[in-house]
């Protein structure tokens, strides 16, 4: 089967047993953070393994992966000297807390009027699993070329994944690898993703006073820490929300540009409420830094007393672009935060973590089978977005196999998936075209490969 009409059409036939397993992952509760009921997450990793095999896929396995969850694996036998495809996905998923402001159970699947799953997870990145799934079962056993399948368990939280890999390099080797976990921008409309910026984070302590003391009787001369972190926080942007750092790299976008309705409605910024940042949106998003404050240690207001506090921590995250050295934009970071004392202050930086960004080779050959086997599926012109998410894994993936490539596509559209939040769904249309797509991008890839 390699007419485009003839997978489309078993794509399309495959969809309610595709959607009726969806479902079923959705309400696995796979969240894989620190202090979460780990029983949940590796009932996930089981519900993967017999996914699998009821795609016909034999010898999946769970592998141990050191101080982190099991990922699941397989190796699938091809052709005498046909090239290998490996597909990932993960099966954890974020937090789905009531304080979001969910209308439906997170880990109840829904249907709503608009045909869309709604559900944690339902798009990122179960909506993966099933697209895999769906690719397996319209290969059948007499794939075209061998496959690989890696699952990973603590996506959304620090992975420990990327070192197990590449301390495994023969085990993960591919030509080419599928990374199911991302998507175009709205419902439709094919989005091969080129680039993704890399997440570096660190943790910034200030400390002013040996102890609480009284706000009243003290406040005025002694400094409090929140005050000195806002101070500092705030050299971080310019006037306008540019993320303004020494030593940290920004870019241009030369793609597709990324749309602003499209990026208002993803994004739920409210109505009269200015982006931050100059240039276009594609550059704001896809081609310059952002650093963010993710979290603060704090009194919260119900707490709240007349006392000035002696030390505040806060947690930041930065998107780096692609082609920036990741450990120098964090040394970057680090630098600046601690050159800042307001008051003379004392100031400690500790490193969290550093993620790579990637950018595409778009003249490689399974580059070019994944935009014509997109075309084909959704009989429209590919536009080529980036993405200001990380995908830490693909850095080990490019050491593993350094001439191979990372196609990076899925049905999380940006415009209404809303992962990580409220009410994440994802459209069945674009799980259906995406089968469709990954099926021909096999089938194109060992055809092209044997020529």
């Amino acid at each position: 089967m390699t007419d485009a009409d003839d997978v489309k059409s078993a794509a399309a036939q495959l969809m309610p047993e595709v959607l009726e397993r969806l479902e079923t992952l959705v309400r696995i509760p796979s969240v894989a953070f620190p202090g979460f009921d780990p029983e949940p997450v590796h009932r996930m990793g089981a519900a993967v393994v017999e996914l699998f095999e009821a795609a016909g896929a034999a010898g999946v396995k769970l592998l141990d992966v050191p101080d982190g969850y099991p990922c699941v694996y397989a190796d699938l036998p091809g052709p005498e000297g046909s090239p290998t495809v490996l597909l990932y996905a993960h099966y954890d998923v974020q937090p789905a807390a009531g304080s979001q402001g969910w209308s439906t159970e997170p880990f109840e699947p829904v249907t709503k009027d608009d045909g869309r799953i709604y559900g944690r997870g339902a798009a990122d990145d179960k909506s993966g699993l099933v697209i895999h799934y769906g690719t397996l079962k319209l290969l059948g056993a007499d794939r075209p070329c061998r496959v690989k399948i890696l699952v990973e368990g603590e996506e959304e939280t620090i992975s420990h994944l990327e070192a197990f890999v590449e301390a495994n390099p023969d085990l993960f080797a591919a030509d080419a690898y599928v990374i199911a976990d991302i998507g175009p921008q709205r419902v439709g409309r094919p989005g091969l993703t080129t680039a993704l910026r890399g997440d570096v984070a660190c943790t910034v302590t200030v400390r002013t006073l040996g102890n609480p003391v009284h706000s009243g009787m003290f406040g005025g001369a002694a400094p409090d820490a929140m005050t000195a972190m806002i101070r500092i926080l705030d050299t971080l942007h310019d006037e306008h929300g540019d993320t303004v750092i020494p030593g940290v790299d920004s870019g241009h976008w030369s793609g597709a540009d990324m749309e602003e309705d499209v990026y208002r409605e993803g994004s739920a910024v409210l109505p009269g409420v200015e982006f931050l940042g100059t240039g276009s949106l594609s550059d704001r998003i896809w081609a310059k830094p952002s650093v963010t404050v993710l979290g603060m240690d704090l009194p919260n207001t119900a707490e709240a007393s007349n006392v000035l506090l002696p030390s505040v921590t806060a947690k930041l995250s930065m998107r780096i672009v692609p082609g920036a050295d990741a450990d120098a934009q964090l040394d970057a970071l680090m630098a600046h935060l601690r050159a800042q004392r307001p008051w003379n202050c004392e100031v400690e930086v500790e490193k969290v973590k550093t993620g790579h960004p990637f950018a595409v080779d778009a003249s490689h050959p399974a580059i070019v089978a994944a935009s014509a086997a997109l075309e084909a599926a959704y009989g429209a012109p590919v536009e080529s977005i980036g993405s200001g998410a990380s995908i830490p894994l693909v850095a080990s993936l490019q050491k593993v196999a350094p001439g191979s490539a990372i196609v990076l596509w899925g049905a999380e559209d940006t415009a209404q998936s809303r992962i990580h939040a409220s009410d994440e769904s994802v459209d069945p249309g674009e799980i259906e075209r995406m089968i469709a797509a990954q099926t021909l991008f096999i089938q194109g890839l060992a055809a092209a490969d044997r020529s």
